[in-house]
């Protein structure tokens, strides 16, 4: 059943996530997985490069095939182990309290915040993270899996891309978050879009966010670039900001005070004054007799 779609009167921030190397400093599937199966890290992502490039195949629907064999015989793959490797996932510092935290800056300012993952990694192996059991995400689109009525894995039910990551701004933006919702191909007369891409933030660190990145600074949002706090690495940042793909970058440190928690603020006082000025103006336009 579909949901109606609600435009609420305050002005809503959504705040969109890659997950590895954004929120965590490494793959998922790298941080236990790979090692249950007997495989070593390099090892395991060349052998699901090579089938991607052999077979002219999606290299997400070829990483979660290699998982997938590479359980047989060695590791149950159902929804509640892939669940379990997801709690093992090491976040970056200050990550497990910002969303709330953020939610929470976002209210006092009368602006709602709410979190969005974008992700070509697991949705099972997201959805075991601590964020996610407290309900930290408004709706986590990333690649999964199809499980039997035994709960194993046997077919791939989403897979996310660099490309097709992009949809789901759009599904964000019109408050049709259902994948299988068409209404996302409704025209929404702007007053009543319910997050326009002005309040989106994507928050990546890589060339696969590029596509995302790409289309939130294109209408007006805030694409954020970040890099890890440990290695200090900013080459891909610089690439990034020279390539006119993000608006800022900052190190992934998630903590009360960082460099990004100032910068999210900043972009939520924004909304919070943007919001005044757009109901102003669509007044203005009404009045005029002008189709909005």
């Amino acid at each position: 059943m579909q949901k109606d779609i609600i435009k609420e009167e305050k002005p809503v921030l959504a705040i969109c996530y890659d997950f590895d190397k954004t929120l965590s400093p490494d793959d998922m599937q790298a941080q236990g997985y790979i090692q249950s199966v007997g495989l070593d890290v390099e090892s395991f992502w060349k052998e699901a490069n090579e089938l991607a490039c052999e077979n002219e195949m999606d290299g997400n629907l070829a990483y979660m095939y290699k998982m997938k064999e590479k359980a047989e015989g060695q590791v149950l793959f159902t929804r509640k182990n892939l669940e379990e490797y997801g709690s093992k996932v090491k976040l970056y510092p200050g990550v497990e309290e910002w969303f709330e935290r953020i939610r929470k800056y976002g209210r006092e300012q009368g602006v709602i915040v709410e979190h969005y993952i974008i992700s070509s990694g697991l949705k099972e192996m997201i959805e075991g993270t601590k964020p996610a059991k407290e309900g930290a995400f408004e709706k986590i689109y990333a690649s999964s899996f199809f499980y039997n009525e035994k709960g194993v894995a046997v077919w791939p039910a989403q897979a996310v891309n660099y490309t097709n990551k992009t949809q789901f701004l759009f599904r964000i933006e019109k408050g049709v978050l259902d994948i299988n919702d068409e209404r996302v191909n409704d025209r929404i007369p702007k007053d009543q879009v319910r997050v326009p891409f002005r309040n989106i933030v994507y928050i990546g660190d890589s060339a696969t966010d590029i596509p995302c990145m790409k289309l939130v600074n294109s209408y007006g949002g805030h694409a954020i670039g970040v890099y890890d706090s440990q290695k200090e690495n900013k080459e891909k940042v610089f690439q990034m900001i020279h390539d006119r793909r993000i608006r800022y970058f900052a190190k992934a440190d998630y903590n009360e005070g960082s460099e990004l928690d100032a910068l999210v603020k900043n972009i939520i006082d924004k909304a919070a004054i943007d919001e005044k000025l757009e109901k102003k103006h669509f007044a203005d336009e009404r009045e005029s007799g002008m189709e909005i």
